[in-house]
């Protein structure tokens, strides 16, 4: 579970300023439909959360206030502040680990149609429900074509574009072209940037990838296997950004020589579309993505 971050006006002030302001307003005055995009899933998380809490804050939302709504928000147990993930939602009288949600590859009708069918229910609080995936170790991941699939999307197009009263959807992805057209253009967007100090590291992956483009055709399966040994012990978008700073780093050094050069650039590409497919996990095996990359990689 995401515990609720009480810095987020202090890492963002001016996205939670705006939202304040219109909160405050008389008529509420922001959109029922956001959309928060860019590359900290997490930080968008907590943004959402700290609007859900001003929408429902007792008192105005002070920043302390320990209302019963905003107790709830932060508790993450609010009857009317829902993150909806592919492995979140559950019918009555299933647990959360049910075998029915294990496995499961996206936010599909069934959901669609059990939202819809709740909003016809009046509420005494604001609603809020909050679109993103996560991983079967809670880790938040975003939105994608895959996870939340344009037959679900359209499912729910006309109660995101006419919702019931005190009702806000907040989807949260890397990119909004990661999200089919016809929800964005009923959204609010903002990019949300990341505030996490980037890591330019790459000693994870320095011993298996060093002058990797000297590497023989014949040893692509080892070459393989020992990246699929890194990714099986750590986290697989770790492993790849890692390769990406080594091969920045040797760019920066081999700036002159041309076929160097342009070998890696064309290689960092590679490993930009590898990491984004295993962001679409379960959908698409690690296995096959490494193995797929090693081969382009390896002349």
């Amino acid at each position: 579970m995401l515990y609720y971050n009480n810095s987020v006006e202090e890492k963002y002030p001016d996205v939670i300023k705006y939202f304040q302001s219109g909160i405050n307003n008389p008529d509420k005055n922001i959109s029922h439909c956001l959309l928060f995009w860019g590359p900290d899933i997490t930080s968008q998380c907590e943004i959402a959360l700290e609007v859900a809490r001003l929408l429902n804050c007792e008192k105005e939302g002070e920043k302390h206030c320990e209302c019963l709504n905003c107790k709830w928000i932060k508790e993450q147990t609010h009857p009317a502040v829902k993150i909806y993930t592919r492995l979140d939602f559950k019918e009555a009288g299933e647990n959360s680990d049910d075998e029915k949600t294990t496995g499961k590859k996206n936010i599909d009708k069934s959901q669609a149609k059990a939202i819809i069918n709740e909003l016809g229910i009046s509420s005494d609080y604001h609603r809020v429900y909050i679109f993103c995936d996560r991983d079967e170790d809670g880790n938040l991941l975003p939105l994608n074509k895959v996870n939340f699939p344009e037959v679900t999307s359209n499912a729910l197009l006309k109660t995101f574009e006419e919702p019931p009263q005190n009702t806000t959807f907040i989807f949260l992805t890397n990119d909004k072209t990661d999200i089919i057209s016809t929800v964005v253009s009923r959204a609010q967007a903002f990019f949300i940037p990341a505030k996490i100090k980037e890591d330019f590291s790459y000693e994870l992956v320095e011993n298996c990838i060093k002058n990797y483009w000297q590497t023989n055709r014949n040893d692509v399966l080892e070459f393989e296997n020992n990246i699929m040994e890194l990714i099986n012990s750590n986290n697989p978008k770790i492993i790849f950004t890692q390769i990406q700073n080594y091969m920045s780093a040797i760019l920066k050094s081999n700036f002159n020589n041309k076929v160097l050069y342009y070998r890696i650039m064309r290689d960092l590409k590679y490993v930009e579309e590898a990491k984004r497919q295993v962001s679409l996990t379960p959908a698409m095996n690690t296995q096959t993505v490494v193995e797929n990359l090693c081969f382009k990689m390896i002349l």
